[in-house]
This record gives structure tokens, sequence and C-alpha cells, in this order.
């Protein structure tokens, strides 16, 4: 008899219904899950459905688009110091945790590759999804498009730059383009190339002033009075471009010099919110309105102390939430900058970013400590703590009801078991 529920509980499980998450962060990048409820509460035996050992390293996080899971891994290829490396796109299926197909994207050069910083790897940037192709991107080694059964529909190696540390921003759809950064020592540019062809749309140089000109962001689609553009930060600056012509709209200076800039922008209240980056970070509030250079009068608040690096901030109403990389969090006034509190959370330093589900924020440290905190005003309130004891640098992927998060070998799926 308790075989038999466990199997009807298992399969209740496996049929719950698909929330979208098909880029990094999941709908509008904003880290926001509107689903059935989340457990709170995972470890290497509590609430897991199934747990899978994923081939080789990466840290990009999974993408879910009709019952499927979507990431990328490099595999070594040998065992010299440099080795070659498979730069791969798994798919699984979401109920079982089964591969269903794995394919070899591109192959790096081991005696080529760039040195990979310790935060980083040969696989960080996310997939993007339509819900009919799946987009990988391995920063200067390239960019492929796939179906959803594993076709590989283009592949483009037509616009190589040179990287420090490794790949890291994700790439984004905007219409019918796929955009994405490329900012290396010696070239900075955004560009857009067409979904379908992987053709060449439109191409647009930073012309940064940054001595220190590498960068990993993730740029963020907004609407703000009426009129839509791009958002991409980049070494120095933070630059709004046209998305259908790639021209740049207004751009906006950093306090000081920044670079390295790894986090994605969110928006709300009529203002940008982002961070600046090495190697003295500021959180930046500004009105993303006007042309030119906008830094003299749109810049609504600048915040200095505890700005992250690496983990997104969150907008969760009125409150702006933020964790630092080495394990503050900040709760500050959106519209005014006004800091109700800052406060240490358990695990060490954080990578990941912060997602807000079930009017909970949910979070993983650098060595696989979770955290569930209540979003307030007055205090850092920790609602519950679970453990991996795994290094964890990808982002939390919520869908119907589950959890899915990705260690350094493994991909789990936790389910809340009643």
């Amino acid at each position: 008899m308790v075989p038999f529920l466990q199997t009807i509980a298992l399969l209740a499980f496996a049929a719950a219904p698909e929330t979208p998450w098909h880029e990094f962060r999941g709908p509008n990048g904003t880290g926001h899950y509107n689903g059935p409820t989340l457990p709170t509460e995972w470890g290497i035996e509590k609430n897991v459905t199934w747990k899978t050992k994923i081939p080789g390293t990466g840290w990009s996080s999974p993408i879910l688009v009709n019952g499927k899971l979507y990431l990328t891994t490099a595999v070594p290829v040998g065992t010299s110091e440099k080795p070659d490396q498979e730069l791969r796109l798994i798919c699984l299926d979401a109920k079982t945790g089964g591969i269903v197909w794995n394919d070899l994207v591109f192959l790096e050069s081991g005696a080529k590759a760039p040195n990979i910083h310790k935060k980083n790897g040969h696989a960080s940037p996310t997939c993007v999804s339509d819900g009919e192709r799946i987009v990988v991107h391995f920063g200067h080694m390239g960019t492929a498009c796939y179906d959803l059964a594993g076709k590989s529909l283009w592949k483009s190696q037509k616009h190589p730059y040179i990287p420090l540390h490794g790949n890291g921003g994700s790439p984004i759809l905007v219409g019918g383009n796929i955009v994405f950064c490329c900012d290396g020592t010696d070239s900075q540019f955004v560009l857009a190339l067409d979904l379908k062809s992987g053709d060449q749309v439109w191409k647009t140089d930073r012309k940064t002033p940054a001595r220190q000109k590498f960068s990993f962001s993730t740029s963020q689609l907004i609407e703000h009075n009426g009129k839509q553009m791009i958002i991409s930060p980049a070494s120095d600056i933070c630059a709004a471009y046209d998305p259908k012509t790639g021209e740049e709209i207004w751009r906006v200076k950093y306090p000081v010099a920044g670079w390295s800039l790894i986090c994605r922008p969110v928006y709300g209240h009529g203002l940008l919110f982002f961070s600046t980056g090495y190697v003295t970070q500021h959180l930046m509030a500004v009105k993303p309105e006007g042309t030119g250079d906008i830094t003299a009068k749109n810049v609504a608040w600048v915040s200095k102390k505890f700005a992250p690096n690496t983990p997104s901030p969150l907008l969760v109403g009125d409150e702006l939430y933020t964790i630092s990389d080495g394990g503050t969090m900040s709760c500050y006034e959106a519209k005014t900058g006004k800091v109700h509190w800052a406060e240490r959370v358990k695990g060490g330093a954080f990578s990941s970013s912060p997602i807000l589900a079930d009017g909970k924020i949910f979070v993983t440290s650098e060595t696989g400590h979770g955290s569930v905190i209540e979003p307030n005003t007055k205090e850092l309130k920790v609602l519950s703590e679970s453990d991996l004891n795994e290094k964890t640098f990808a982002t939390i992927l919520p869908a119907g009801g589950s959890l899915f998060i990705r260690t350094e070998t493994q991909l789990y799926r936790f389910d809340e078991k009643k």
C-alpha cells in the first residue's frame, strides 16, 4: 500500500502544470514566479523528486519549455592542464529528470581558451526560448539555435572578441531578434541576430571611455512612457538602445569607474535599478528617459554600501532587495533609496540571483545554502533554511509548484511531500 501511495504522489508531482520560465530570471527577466505553491525546504534527501548528474561543468541556469529543461555545460576532453572543452546543450525531461538529448554545439580549443575566473566557467550564459526554439550562447565562442527536439537550426561564430575571465551575459529575445552583449578587451558591442536565420540585424559599438572594458551583463527590455528600449550595462556606462535599429538613445555614467558588470537590471516605479560592477560598486536608480548623456539630470539615487556585483536586484512592490556577493541582504525604498535594513544571510558568499515566489524571497549561496525570506521593511526575517552542501552558482528555477536547482554536479527537482 505504501509504495502504491508513493507512486500516486510522484505522478501528482509530475503532472503539475508548467509555469513559463524561458530565460534567465524567468518572465520579463524580473525573477517573479506566479504558479502553484513551492516547497520552502529542500536538501539532499529532503523533498527530492529526482536528481540527475550533469556531465561537465557550467553555471548557466536551467530554463523550462513544454515540459523539458534546457541547460548548457562544458565537458573537458582529455586530462591536460588546459583541455579542449565540448560546449554542449542538454535537454532533460522535467517529469523524470532523464536526459532526452545532449548535443555538441561548439568545440573550444584549450590552448586558445581564455583564463577562467574562479566564479566563472566555459558555460555560464543561460539559454533563452520563444517556445519553439532554444537559443544557446557561449560568449566569444558563438551562438546557436535548436528546435525543441534537438535539431540544430543554425550556428554563428561571426562575431569574435577577446574575453577576459570567460563568458557570462545571457541572450534575450526582443521581437524576432536575439540580443546580447559582447564586452571584451579588444572590442565592445551590442548585437542583434535574427532568431530564424542567425543573420546580423544590427551591431552597435559601445564607445565606452572605460579603461577596463570587459563586462558580462544581461540586457533588459523595458517600456517607459510608451517607448521600448534595451537597457544594457557596460564598463563605466549604462546605455539604452533602440530595439529596431540598435541606435544608442541615452547613457548614464557611474560615480566611479566600474567594470565586469554582471547583474541584470530591473525596472519599476518609472525607475531603472542596476549595479555598477567592480571595484567600488554602486547601486543606482535612474529615470530611463531623454537622449544623450542623462547623468546630470536623471539619476534618482545612488547607494554604495553592500551593492551587489553578481546577484541581480529584486523588486518587490515598493521595495528593492539586493544581496551582496559577501552575503548582506539590503531592503531599500525603491523610489528614494532609503535603506530599511541591511543584514547578513547565512551561507557565505552569493552569486545566484534571488527570486520572488508565493510572496517570499528564495535565494541560494555559493555553498548551496538556501534561505526563504519574508519581504518586509522592518528586519531580515528568515522563514526556513536548507542545504545542498555543494557549490551552487546557478539561479533557482521555479515552475509548476517545483523547484529546480543546479549545483556543481547535479540538477535537482524538489516538490513538497505531503
